[in-house]
């Protein structure tokens, strides 16, 4: 924990060098909104051999920062 605040690491984050933003501080369950598109679009391939048939699915899912204050990215520098 920092600061009693659980600690979480995620590896696609850069590693910590001059200039990178590597450590991202807040509430992320108020600072990042997830959007999330009703239903799921199902698409019948014709060109299958039957009787096997394929099916391919597809879901819009986004996101991003709904409230910039509710989140803290820090920047490294060189020394």
């Amino acid at each position: 924990s920092l600061l009693g605040y659980p600690v979480t690491e995620i590896e696609t984050m850069p590693d910590v060098a001059a200039n990178s933003l590597s450590i991202a501080f807040g509430d992320f369950q108020r600072g990042y909104l997830i959007v999330d598109r009703a239903g799921v679009r199902v698409l019948r391939d014709p060109y299958s051999a039957k009787p096997y048939v394929l099916f391919y699915t597809t879901k819009r899912v986004g996101g991003g920062v709904q409230n910039f204050d509710a989140l803290k990215v820090m920047k490294f520098s060189a020394s």
